[in-house]
């Protein structure tokens, strides 16, 4: 802003002859703010000062608790999902004007980029709501140095074939690779030894080799060699976490993937202020390019098919037509299971999705089995009848402890029901009172408790009566006063082997 009694001496040299650029050269003034001035004849011009930008204050507050204190969070659920146009200064200023703005966390320290020199890969282990439940999960996440590319996905757990999926899946998916990766010391890909006298395992070795990349772990100690995958992360549990809620592992990723290689891609990226798409194109000449049909990793697991057909794999049944009682290969892949039997592969199925259990599932386009495996045991219907009817504490243990269907319900009930004829009633109904007062599932408890009972009882047990006169009976008289044989055929027959 230039002050009265400057604007003043602009126009009053300019009534005295004095041309716009000698006044500008003079006043250290700018060509055009002279000539501005000169128009507005030296005098401030009264404006009307715009409204301020006003933002409801529990919206904010609301917004930054739902992040978890992450402005640039914030501004993204502001400008994106409120529809309201503010700028980062201008929110951070709102928020310490409210006394709500905290203090972020430090920055790992930089190392030189190089294109096409390298990409980053580790793990980290959270805790995240899927759905109702609070569980486990491991973030992997890829990063390339230069260009600040990113690939993000979550596990249940994590070994070394889902670390050779994931670098399948992640390579190609960008079409090429660097020339190594910086991983830490971790067993997954090292043999022995630390830092640069790490030995990787051959097969993970191998692995690099066929996308034309090597292995190479950071130094002890020396965790700011990945200063960029560190940052990753960091960037993962301020910018991805805050403001999100996820279905199941599936919904999970997806947004990790949308993250990662959408939003990411195109956002302006710190102190560097670069671009990962734009800067990825000026580095794709210096990478490893990747032929696009690399065979994924899989693991081979050996399966027996039962009566019906069905192959037993990860909690579920798989269908494969025209077997019984037959040795069939299986292949495991990130995302599909494939059958072999007798070197040919009938049968391919997807994965189910997480969590899903004790499912049953045959091809589409052919006919279901025959007998399905729900048949394989007979049914449990008559032993449980048979226990209800003993008492009607037995019967309403049985809703209490019967929760659980399927298999293990009608294994439960047989042990239950064998036990029950190994006693008493009496004995069996006291020692199911007592299991249903202490919540007792296990029938080995059970059988303890009516132990205990035994020998704890005082009650006199009833005596069997016998009869003193069974002698007197003629069955037992007939049994007794058999005539005995006769033996001589035997003693002749030596006779006449002697003679001979």
């Amino acid at each position: 802003m230039i002050e009265a009694d400057k604007r003043k001496a602009i126009f009053l040299l300019h009534q005295e002859g004095m041309i716009p650029g000698e006044i500008a050269r003079r006043l250290n003034v700018s060509h055009n703010t002279v000539g501005v001035i000169i128009g507005q004849e030296g005098v401030l011009p009264h404006t009307t000062r715009k409204d301020k930008l006003r933002i409801d204050p529990e919206l904010l507050r609301r917004l930054y608790v739902d992040c978890d204190g992450w402005i640039q969070r914030v501004h993204e659920k502001l400008v994106e999902e409120e529809k309201i146009q503010v700028t980062y200064p201008t929110l951070t200023r709102m928020l310490r004007e409210l006394g709500i703005s905290g203090s972020q966390k430090a920055r790992c320290d930089r190392v030189p980029d190089e294109p096409g020199a390298e990409f980053q890969h580790d793990t980290s282990e959270y805790r995240l709501k899927l759905g109702d439940k609070k569980v486990k999960i491991i973030a992997s996440l890829m990063y390339l140095r230069y260009s600040k590319r990113r690939y993000l996905k979550f596990y249940r757990a994590f070994n070394r074939f889902k670390m050779k999926c994931f670098f399948h899946e992640a390579l190609m998916f960008w079409g090429c690779a660097a020339a190594q990766c910086i991983i830490d010391n971790t067993n997954l890909a090292r043999l022995r030894g630390l830092g640069s006298n790490a030995v990787m395992a051959p097969e993970m070795e191998a692995f690099g080799k066929q996308y034309g990349f090597r292995f190479l772990c950071h130094e002890k100690n020396h965790c700011n060699r990945k200063a960029g995958e560190e940052r990753s992360f960091w960037t993962v549990e301020t910018n991805f976490f805050p403001g999100r809620s996820y279905q199941s592992l599936e919904d999970l990723n997806q947004q990790a993937l949308e993250w990662s290689t959408i939003r990411m891609e195109h956002r302006v990226q710190g102190e560097t202020r670069l671009i990962p798409a734009k800067t990825f194109e000026h580095e794709r000449s210096y990478l490893v390019k990747l032929t696009p049909h690399l065979p994924a990793p899989y693991l081979v697991h050996h399966r027996g098919t039962d009566q019906y057909g069905y192959a037993s794999f990860g909690g579920n049944y798989y269908w494969v037509p025209g077997t019984r009682r037959d040795e069939v290969k299986l292949l495991e892949y990130s995302d599909r299971l494939k059958i072999y039997q007798a070197g040919e592969c009938p049968v391919e199925y997807p994965l189910p999705a997480d969590g899903m259990k004790n499912q049953r599932f045959s091809p589409e386009g052919l006919p279901k089995p025959r007998y399905m495996p729900h048949n394989r045991r007979q049914p449990t219907q008559q032993e449980e009848q048979r226990l209800r009817a003993l008492s009607p504490a037995v019967s309403a243990y049985l809703d209490f402890a019967l929760k659980p269907k399927g298999i293990e319900r009608h294994g439960w009930i047989r042990k239950l029901f064998v036990l029950s004829q190994k006693m008493t009633p009496a004995l069996f109904i006291r020692s199911i009172e007592r299991a249903c007062k202490y919540k007792i599932t296990s029938i080995e408890t059970i059988e303890r408790i009516a132990v205990l009972g035994i020998n704890q009882s005082t009650e006199i047990l009833p005596s069997v009566e016998i009869d003193e006169g069974f002698r007197e009976r003629e069955a037992y008289q007939q049994g007794q006063l058999t005539d005995q044989p006769d033996l001589s055929i035997y003693e002749n027959m030596l006779e006449e082997k002697s003679d001979e």
